[in-house]
């Protein structure tokens, strides 16, 4: 069950309403690196917790937490709109270049919501879900975490160098803020956990000596004879885990060329292809 008091968990004011910037925050609420995700994401993460209950407890919270930064944000979005042009002729009035505001809104702020925010990024695409990472897996769920919380602070950043506003520097500097410690405390939580070594591989529960151990550990090499590998930490010394040591091999081809049945008939292939003549 769920509450909320109403209050936004921080200040959000607009001294210059934007339009076009206003489209832009919505790839911070409906973007694969927007609010949205990472609420989904770990609430899911949450919901199918099994194991120790203390790290279902850290994703719920911060779940709920990220809801309130949707609402930041859809806030800012309907704030930036309050003196959007409503039609041609207002766009015109408002910049002598005709078409200047209208032209870098997005239209469904006008003709869908009445002047307010999108579950959906800032090309207008609505949310999918398709980014939303929940495995079961503790350790995996909390690196993708890592990985959420870096590229939306790298989208945060990013707004914060698009505007000039004070209010919208002030809330995406805290957004910025809350992005850092989220950052810290999934790799905390991996850490908490036993350690990256510890969770490596992931899942550490499968028997690595059921593996292709030969390649456990393997950089290959796919570059054309003569161009230099890709050389670096991870083609020499020991690996993370310290369960093995990386080295570098060449690629090459272990399997032959693959040789499919011909079609079945009725399959709406060509007569030849199934009698299995050359065309």
């Amino acid at each position: 069950m769920y509450y909320t008091d109403k209050k936004l968990q921080f200040p959000v004011r607009v001294e210059k309403p934007n339009a076009v910037f206003a489209r832009a925050l919505q790839q911070a609420i409906g973007g694969v690196e927007g609010e949205i995700r990472v609420a989904l994401q770990y609430f899911f993460q949450a919901w199918g917790a099994r194991g120790p209950t203390k790290y279902r407890d850290m994703l719920l919270s911060t779940a709920t937490e990220e809801i309130g930064h949707i609402e930041m944000l859809a806030t800012a979005v309907a704030l930036n709109l309050e003196n959007a042009p409503l039609s041609v002729q207002e766009d015109v009035a408002q910049d002598t270049v005709a078409g200047s505001v209208l032209n870098g809104m997005d239209f469904r702020h006008l003709l869908s919501t009445g002047l307010a925010a999108l579950p959906s990024d800032a090309n207008g695409v609505p949310f999918d879900a398709s980014h939303v990472y929940a495995s079961g897996n503790l350790a995996a769920d909390m690196i993708a975490n890592v990985t959420a919380e870096g590229s939306g602070r790298v989208l945060a950043v990013r707004l914060h160098n698009m505007t000039d506003d004070p209010g919208m520097k002030d809330m995406l500097s805290f957004l910025i803020a809350r992005d850092t410690m989220h950052q810290q405390q999934w790799l905390a939580a991996i850490e908490d956990m036993g350690g990256l070594a510890a969770s490596l591989p992931v899942p550490n529960s499968f028997p690595q000596t059921e593996e292709q151990a030969d390649f456990s550990y393997a950089f290959i090499n796919t570059f054309v004879d003569g161009v230099p590998p890709a050389e670096g930490r991870w083609t020499t010394g020991e690996s993370l885990d310290g369960k093995g040591s990386f080295r570098l091999a060449q690629g090459r081809p272990l399997g032959d060329e693959p040789r499919l049945a011909p079609p079945r008939k009725n399959s709406g292939a060509q007569n030849e292809q199934i009698a299995g003549s050359i065309l």
